[in-house]
């Protein structure tokens, strides 16, 4: 849609970034886990025993600067084999402090390498933002059967804190709705030329 471009625009930014992986960065993810984004160097991660959430420490995701101009992200990355044509769940309980920009769960789904995913949510229309108590989220992607790789993790664009808990990854019915955008492939031939609804 016309009027959703710049945010569109973001989102494929985002996107491009995400799918080029891991990048140098600064501080020590916790094990399974890496820092990558556009500026993954102005970002740190680690585990901080003070911030307990149900009795267990969690992962931060910490500006190292007080303003930014890209994003970091806490991620992961496996083979999608065991979900292919399944719906999966991530979720996790988040916690945020002086988020300038916006923060999210995030998860995308892929066909070989450097390709446009065939399935995307980063919370980028329900932003985390400023100051907040923890709260759970959730992000919900199907898995054609075509798809190779699931990405997820936690993104900070701008400065701030984050903090992650609780995170569970599960496959669900049915029942349980999308929430991110599915890509379809390219049509044959140009469509609708002439602007008709």
């Amino acid at each position: 849609m016309f009027h959703d471009k710049p945010r569109f625009a973001t989102g494929l930014r985002i996107v491009a970034l995400l799918l080029a992986g891991p990048l140098a960065a600064w501080g020590v993810a916790p094990e399974g886990w890496y820092l990558a984004g556009s500026k993954p160097a102005e970002y740190e991660s680690g585990l901080d025993a003070q911030a307990l959430h149900d009795g267990h420490p969690s992962a931060y995701l910490k500006a190292r600067k007080p303003a930014i101009d890209g994003f970091g992200t806490l991620m992961q990355d496996f083979r999608a084999d065991q979900y292919l044509g399944k719906r999966v769940r991530l979720t996790a309980s988040v916690k945020t402090e002086g988020v300038q920009e916006w923060a999210g769960l995030w998860m995308r789904v892929d066909k070989g390498s450097g390709t446009l995913p065939l399935a995307f949510d980063n919370m980028q229309s329900r932003p985390i933002k400023g100051t907040t108590d923890w709260q759970t989220y959730d992000v919900v992607l199907d898995v054609p059967r075509d798809a190779t790789g699931i990405f997820f993790g936690v993104l900070l664009t701008g400065s701030g804190n984050v903090w992650l808990n609780g995170v569970k990854f599960e496959v669900v019915g049915a029942d349980v709705h999308p929430t991110g955008e599915i890509h379809s492939p390219r049509p044959d031939r140009p469509r609708n030329l002439a602007f008709e609804e």
